[in-house]
């Protein structure tokens, strides 16, 4: 990790339109930050036009670029303090249904280094979203852009980044200060990520499935990169195999694929886990949530299994943690009008216990609880308010689980209730009259969420009443 860096180690997920239930496209992220406590806020940036010499500039290390005149609307989540912190803005889909999500943090190793080595004040991760996802109108034209942009200015850290559209996703890796791997994500398959080079080999006679920086063939031929007899393994020449990913890393994917494909035995330790997965079942929302919010669930590697050793239940590294400041899954649909297609489900809290609420992103504006976060601890804020109901879940674990498992259920079952109703009556509206309508309806989301998290909270508090180790049963004839 770049010591500058808030970011920490994220978990990424991909998958292909005919690998989900609907056909949409999903690319998802647990952003994973270097502290636990690192307020977010959700806002919309808006459309600009014709604005000339506007410049993005990084608060980390002097990083400054003009950006194009014309730019489209775009969410993001930024750091609340991103003059001390950097903007971070994570993640987002803009005006014309094009995804981004930015980054995860991504080792190259050091014989690739040697010859090419990060670029100090290059385009990091804090600026990458706003300079790449507001100017593109595909996925596989913002991997283009992107990789414009550090042939240009160069990197300063290894970061992959995910890529979507309707059609097409593409999984981006930036290695060392000038040379990169895109990989599109076929449309029946998936894909899992953490941390450390994923793709495997590449077909340079196959533009339409890879994309790849100028000349990066000459430089791995050139420095004698290449650690194979044959093939050209990606993973193998740029990137690490060590103690760290073995127990940090691999053990995610490992999960993850465990998840998606229960009949396939492997290592949580193998260096060599496939990148293409392919499953007999369809993919849902609401299986990325729960790999997302996983901590190795029922094996012995659960830091809350009341069975396993110590040793084995800190292990591994899980995927959810309490340094995950959002996790977001950014779909894509095919089956309802593009006007209305893109969904941004965020997660501001710990994803293993707190919901994802869907945000349709052709909208005018975010809610305050969202906008206008504190820096220090305010209910009112979406920010705090999850956190909070994660730590008092967490703080009594084995009484709490249950209730908060059926919370998260009883809400999942509302939301997606409520996709399909706002789904039907947008058919009514257009343009203007339509982003208004979905504004509307994502802020009625965000007052029954919060009208229900703090009934929650309210039970919770209850039952903890009862749970004081303060407590003396007295012989009522005493």
């Amino acid at each position: 990790m770049n010591k500058n860096h808030l970011d920490d180690a994220c978990t990424t997920i991909l998958v292909g339109k005919n690998a989900s239930i609907d056909g949409s496209t999903m690319i998802a992220r647990n952003d994973d930050t270097f502290f636990a406590v690192a307020p977010h806020s959700f806002v919309l940036n808006k459309a600009v036009k014709g604005e000339k010499g506007r410049k993005v500039t990084s608060w980390l290390n002097g990083f400054e670029s003009e950006v194009p005149e014309n730019g489209y609307k775009w969410p993001a989540v930024p750091n609340v303090d991103y003059k001390k912190f950097g903007y971070y803005d994570e993640s987002g889909i803009n005006g014309k249904n094009v995804a981004m999500s930015a980054t995860e943090s991504t080792y190259g190793n050091e014989r690739a280094l040697a010859f090419d080595p990060l670029v100090k004040d290059g385009m990091d991760e804090d600026v990458i979203v706003r300079m790449v996802l507001p100017y593109v109108d595909s996925a596989k034209g913002a991997v283009k852009r992107t990789g414009e942009l550090i042939k240009k200015f160069g990197s300063p850290a290894g970061n992959s980044v995910l890529f979507s559209d309707k059609d097409d996703v593409w999984y981006m890796e930036i290695v060392t200060g000038h040379h990169w791997v895109a990989q599109r994500i076929p449309d029946d398959s998936y894909a899992v990520c953490a941390n450390r080079v994923s793709i495997q080999q590449v077909d340079f006679n196959d533009p339409k499935q890879f994309m790849w920086s100028d000349g990066i063939e000459d430089f791995v031929e050139k420095n004698h990169l290449n650690t194979d007899k044959t093939g050209w393994n990606f993973r193998h020449i740029f990137g690490t195999d060590n103690l760290k990913d073995r127990h940090y890393n691999t053990p995610r994917v490992w999960f993850g694929q465990k998840f998606f494909n229960p009949e396939i035995e492997q290592d949580p330790e193998d260096g060599e886990l496939p990148f293409i997965m392919k499953t007999d079942h369809k993919i849902t929302v609401d299986d990325i949530e729960y790999v997302l919010g996983s901590h190795y669930n029922e094996t012995p590697y659960d830091p809350y299994s009341p069975y396993a050793s110590d040793d084995d239940k800190h292990r591994y590294r899980p995927i959810g943690l309490n340094r995950t400041q959002n996790s977001h899954v950014l779909q894509i649909r095919n089956d309802v009008p593009e006007e209305f297609s893109a969904i941004m489900w965020l997660c501001i809290g710990f994803p293993t216990f707190s919901p994802y609420i869907p945000f349709y992103t052709n909208m005018n504006e975010t809610d305050p609880s969202y906008n206008d976060v504190s820096l220090k601890f305010d209910f009112k804020d979406a920010y705090w308010m999850y956190n909070a109901l994660s730590v008092l879940v967490e703080s009594n674990y084995s009484e709490f689980i249950q209730d908060d498992i059926d919370y998260l259920t009883d809400i999942r079952q509302q939301l997606r209730a409520s996709v399909a109703e706002t789904d039907k009556l947008a058919a009514n509206y257009s343009g203007d009259e339509l982003v208004e309508f979905l504004t509307d309806r994502n802020q009625k989301v965000v007052k029954d969420m919060r009208d229900k998290t703090h009934k929650f909270f309210g039970e919770l508090y209850t039952k903890g009443i009862n749970l004081s180790k303060l407590t003396f049963n007295m012989d009522a004839n005493l």
